[in-house]
């Protein structure tokens, strides 16, 4: 009987705690808003990737297999050896961004270091008030440590273009050497 009553009192009160759920959810999601911390039906405002539809699901499911397939056929038919010089304009262009004979990265690292370089400057005026030595050690060593890790940087990029380019006259030039003539003796 103790059992039974204490069945009957916990599923009064999870019906209870139901309904405070739904009218909480129903007064707070108007349009969005609070809608993260809203416990029913999700967890305690957990969302996950957002993938609570299974059309999100079946969406990047899709996407992932035309993704692979158009890459292995792009690889085999696009990006073949047989292809190398084949492509001007802006399907050369492509053909090289795509084997990653063009890089962009240097440019991007050009950006970056003009951005990071700018950012120091003027942040280095905040300390102006505080102390003028800081201020000058921020503005210079900062620039000059920005202008060093990022060459460091460029100098890995020119190493790889340089070792690409000797490889690539290698090859050129083991084109051109001939076989030596037979000796005759």
């Amino acid at each position: 009987m103790q059992v039974q009553f204490c069945k009957l009192k916990n599923k009064k009160i999870s019906e209870n705690v139901e309904k405070i759920n739904i009218l909480w959810y129903c007064n707070t999601s108007r349009k969005g808003e609070d809608e993260m911390y809203s416990s029913y039906g999700r967890g305690y405002g957990s969302r996950g990737f957002g993938l609570e539809d299974s059309g999100s699901l079946v969406w990047i499911i899709i996407a992932t297999v035309v993704a692979v397939i158009g890459g292995i056929a792009l690889y085999f038919t696009f990006l073949s050896k047989k292809n190398e010089n084949k492509y001007t304009g802006f399907l050369g262009w492509m053909y090289d961004f795509l084997t990653f004979k063009k890089m962009i990265i240097e440019n991007i690292l050009r950006i970056l270091y003009i951005i990071t370089a700018i950012f120091i400057t003027l942040s280095s005026f905040a300390l102006i008030s505080s102390s003028f030595l800081s201020f000058l050690l921020a503005l210079i060593v900062g620039n000059i440590l920005a202008r060093v890790s990022y060459e460091l940087l460029l100098v890995l990029l020119v190493i790889c273009r340089n070792t690409t380019e000797i490889n690539r006259k290698l090859k050129d030039s083991s084109k051109i050497v001939t076989q030596e003539p037979e000796s005759k003796e």
